[in-house]
């Protein structure tokens, strides 16, 4: 589906819909448990659907309702598939998922879309093999895979550049009988981590971490217990009418976002004020279009999700916008750092890869016949934001890749103003 977009301006309110890490993670701390879980206002979108449906496979009771899920797990025991499981485009799931399943005594397969296939997890695979799991996997470590355990306490040594092999890990060692310690080089995207351990601390799981967080200590014989939360709007969510308030709103209200939340991209609206855009705080957030917003350095390595949406910021900034320090980006639904600049560049913009990240040379883009989202949900709605604020019209094709995390994209947006048609 193509979106055509009219630049436009945007004024009212928005609420932001719930967020895909904690869904995520929700259902699957609810799989791990013992006994009836409810999460409430979760998200309801093409990734986190999948995985709730995997949980389901797995042996997972589940109801849904309107405003809530109600999942009753087995303990970390899941059921034998019989077949392989199609997690679809959603590279959280696989990852959080094949911790659970290598405490198994038999075999698990997983598989997904083209682009899940792309998706690392050679280091995670090797460092449960470390703990006695057994895998296959297809070239360069990436699915279609299998994993089998069960595997046992010990020590053992991941990759932190991606945070999810990490949480993973986190999840799963506390079910074990014995202690288990986890050690890492480097760690990249800390809060995504940090959305973790808010799990495990609000779920009574016990986990060690040293100073700097790359070393674990996991005390195992823990279990579950069932629970009952409401899931937090999403920050990585809001970037998208954030930006697009400030290029091209005349007063926009950003309500239900809470800044307590351990969510990382809370900092992109810090740095959309760095940038001069305009954010009133007293009450609910209001975001009003800056006169014009100037370029700046952001470190992007522990908010990544947010390269797409800030380089449209840069793109429409004085002077030079440098996004650095986030290689992980390139490992993401597609690689952003090189579809930013190639999609960018359609629309008169300079744009310069750096190995990790962008140098973006600000102006007013131009509106461009065709723009693509590469399947991508935050490349598509990053350039639908874009395009409001361009010199002229624009079309973006497969937009319908915004269900991944945001499925009302195309119409909340609407509802705002937002010269946005859809078409075949």
């Amino acid at each position: 589906m193509k979106l055509l977009v009219t630049p436009s301006r945007l004024s009212g309110t928005i609420a932001v819909s719930g967020s895909k890490s904690h869904t995520i993670r929700g259902v699957v701390f609810a799989l791990a448990a013992e006994g009836r879980s409810v999460l409430r206002a979760p998200l309801r979108s093409a990734d986190t659907l999948a995985v709730l449906a995997a949980a389901r496979e797995f042996g997972a009771r589940i109801e849904e309702h309107p405003d809530r899920w109600e999942i009753t797990g087995s303990g970390g025991r899941l059921a034998d598939p019989g077949r392989p499981v199609d997690l679809c485009n959603s590279g959280t799931g696989l990852r959080l998922l094949t911790g659970l399943a290598a405490l198994q005594d038999f075999q698990i397969e997983f598989d997904g879309d083209a682009s899940l296939r792309t998706r690392k997890m050679g280091s995670l695979l090797a460092a449960l093999e470390m703990l006695g799991a057994e895998y296959t996997a297809a070239s360069g470590g990436v699915a279609p895979l299998s994993i089998r355990g069960p595997v046992h306490g010990g020590k053992t040594r991941v990759d932190g550049r991606l945070s999810q092999f990490l949480s993973s890990l986190l999840i799963a060692l506390p079910l074990l009988r014995e202690d288990s310690v986890v050690e890492l080089d480097e760690l990249f995207e800390q809060p995504y981590v940090g959305i973790t351990l808010a799990w495990l601390e609000a779920l009574g799981i016990d986990c060690r971490a040293s100073e700097d967080w790359l070393r674990w200590e996991i005390p195992g014989n823990q279990h579950y217990a069932p629970f009952d939360r409401t899931i937090p709007a999403d920050f990585s969510t809001a970037a998208f009418p954030l930006v697009a308030a400030a290029l091209s709103g005349d007063g926009v209200t950003i309500c239900n976002l809470d800044f307590d939340d351990a969510q990382g991209d809370k900092a992109v609206f810090g740095m959309v004020e760095a940038m001069g855009g305009v954010i009133r705080r007293s009450g609910e957030l209001r975001v009003e279009r800056s006169p014009r917003l100037r370029g700046g350095e952001f470190d992007l390595n522990a908010t990544p999700d947010a390269l797409p949406i800030l380089a449209v910021a840069g793109a429409f900034a004085s002077g030079e916008t440098r996004l650095v320090n986030v290689p992980q980006a390139r490992c993401k639904e597609t690689d952003r750092i090189a579809v930013m600049a190639s999609e960018l560049g359609k629309m008169g913009v300079v744009v310069t890869e750096l190995p990790d990240g962008l140098v973006i040379q600000g102006g007013r883009p131009h509106g461009s016949a065709e723009l693509s989202s590469h399947d991508d949900h935050r490349i598509g709605m990053a350039l639908a934001v874009a395009a409001l604020a361009a010199d002229g019209p624009s079309e973006i094709d497969a937009i319908e890749a915004a269900a991944v995390t945001y499925p009302n994209f195309v119409a909340d947006f609407q509802r705002l103003g937002a010269g946005f048609t859809c078409r075949n």
